[in-house]
């Protein structure tokens, strides 16, 4: 073990937690109607175990990058994961649904953590123009296990029961926590300053309230009291922490990054390019269930090629990255993306099923490769010390994104007449898939200020050791 590059040792204990992350944001989704009926509870309780899990998730993405350079990378992300695997276990063993849903909040907070310091722990063990080869092990956590996660979820419960949900998480959890105390190098960068206090308390309310109102706003009416109160209440939080943020000296999250016209850019595409997968990723199965009467399992089966379409895009994006540069590689992709995810619309192409896995390969093809040319090309510029800083901003615009893509799609369903029924008309389901459409296609205009070229080696090989927790620098 102590023989394991420390290298491979991020690469592997990184993919390991963040597969364990990106299954759970969707492989509940299946089993609500099981939980439910388990606990003898209405399916719009069961609703909470995944937006508990998101909320929390929510809130706990401001802070991670403070923690990250406060107490070290490798400390917190390890200390994330532990905690997310214990309470994945908490969740198969819950006997009622309180139970269950605490869980699930501690498990969110926990995934908070883990995919902001993972991300801030693997960029800084690679140099930017290294960071093409990572291709093939971003892809995994970051579209691949959220497209997974519903035919898995089905599949497990179906076959088995949904607590294996949850205990499929606890060996790798477990083993991936072991390899990272053995294997993995610790990176303090340090903060300047004190704690943003009151960051702290207008942005992580903020992100909370805007998570419940559009998680919850599609099922129980935007007008509803407590979701039109979450709404607003959650944007003046996050409008007045905008400006604090924007004033503070040592902010909690530096929003001036932002300025920055690269990482500007990708951030905002990761708003859109989320906002379009999640979104047709929740509409399509609907539209697949009201055009044929599928099942939810044969529902979930049927994004399946998308899965295949990404692990494709990984190679691609490896080898035309270097020769056609971010923005030839991202831009074509988009409009790309853009047509296939209209296509999808098309009436007669849901009751065709060879149509249905045709598009929605491509659709993990073209958008994957939007997808991973912007993560790496919007990091490239982005210096050792912030890194933790950009990462934190970056998923929660990518997380926010998702959510947004979700409540939109639904909202469009919700307007145009859509029941979730078997017999609904496939006209809401459309309508809501051309809306994913149009996000994606805005994203084309950023794609275009992303840089020419790719990164290119610097002149000597001396990428700044990471510093131990004494400020020298680490042993290998």
């Amino acid at each position: 073990m102590s023989r394991l590059s420390p290298r491979i040792a991020v690469v592997i204990v990184y993919t390991a937690a963040m597969c364990m992350n990106g299954l759970d944001s969707t492989i509940v989704n299946p089993a609500l109607l099981t939980i439910a009926r388990d606990f003898g509870e209405p399916v719009s309780a069961a609703n909470t175990v995944e937006i508990a899990f998101l909320v929390a998730l929510a809130v706990a993405l401001p802070v991670a990058g403070w923690l990250g350079d406060r107490y070290g990378t490798k400390r917190v992300f390890l200390g994330a994961l532990a905690v997310f695997t214990a309470a994945s276990a908490a969740c198969g063993l819950a006997q009622n649904l309180q139970t269950l849903v605490l869980a699930r909040v501690v498990q969110g907070l926990a995934g908070g953590l883990l995919t902001p310091v993972g991300m801030t722990l693997l960029f800084r063990a690679f140099p930017p123009h290294e960071r093409m080869k990572l291709s093939k092990v971003l892809i995994v956590p970051t579209a691949l296990m959220p497209a997974l996660g519903p035919p898995l979820g089905g599949f497990l419960t179906e076959h088995l029961s949904w607590h294996w949900l949850f205990f499929v998480n606890v060996p790798i959890g477990a083993a991936a926590v072991l390899l990272g105390v053995l294997g993995v190098r610790e990176h303090v960068e340090g903060t300047e300053g004190g704690f943003d206090r009151r960051g702290f308390l207008l942005a992580t309310p903020a992100l909370g309230l805007l998570t419940y109102a559009l998680g919850f706003g599609p099922s129980h009416g935007w007008t509803s009291p407590a979701i039109a109160v979450s709404a607003l209440l959650g944007l003046a939080l996050l409008v007045a922490a905008c400006a604090h943020l924007l004033r503070a000296a040592t902010p909690l999250l530096d929003l001036g990054l932002l300025g920055d016209k690269v990482f500007g850019s990708a951030t905002v595409l990761a708003l859109v390019t989320s906002a379009g997968l999640m979104g047709v990723l929740f509409a399509f199965p609907l539209l697949y269930q009201a055009a044929l009467g599928a099942s939810a399992l044969d529902a979930g089966l049927s994004v399946f090629p998308e899965a295949l379409g990404l692990m494709l895009a990984s190679q691609a994006v490896d080898r035309l990255l270097p020769k056609l540069g971010p923005r030839l590689l991202a831009a074509p992709a988009l409009v790309l993306a853009t047509a296939v995810f209209a296509a999808l619309a098309v009436p007669g192409v849901a009751e065709n099923a060879w149509a249905v896995r045709a598009l929605m390969f491509c659709v993990g093809l073209v958008l994957g490769t939007a997808v991973l040319t912007v993560q790496i090309a919007g990091f490239a510029d982005i210096a050792p010390p912030v890194m933790g800083q950009a990462m934190g901003l970056f998923t929660i615009v990518r997380t926010l994104g998702g959510a947004l893509g979700i409540a939109a799609t639904a909202a469009v369903i919700g307007a145009s007449g859509g029941s979730g029924t078997h017999d609904a008309a496939p006209g809401p389901y459309r309508a809501a898939i051309l809306t994913t459409a149009g996000l994606v296609a805005l994203g084309t205009l950023f794609a275009l200020r992303l840089p020419k070229d790719a990164p290119a080696p610097p002149p000597f090989d001396d990428e700044p050791p990471a510093r131990s927790e004494e400020g020298a620098p680490a042993a290998a």
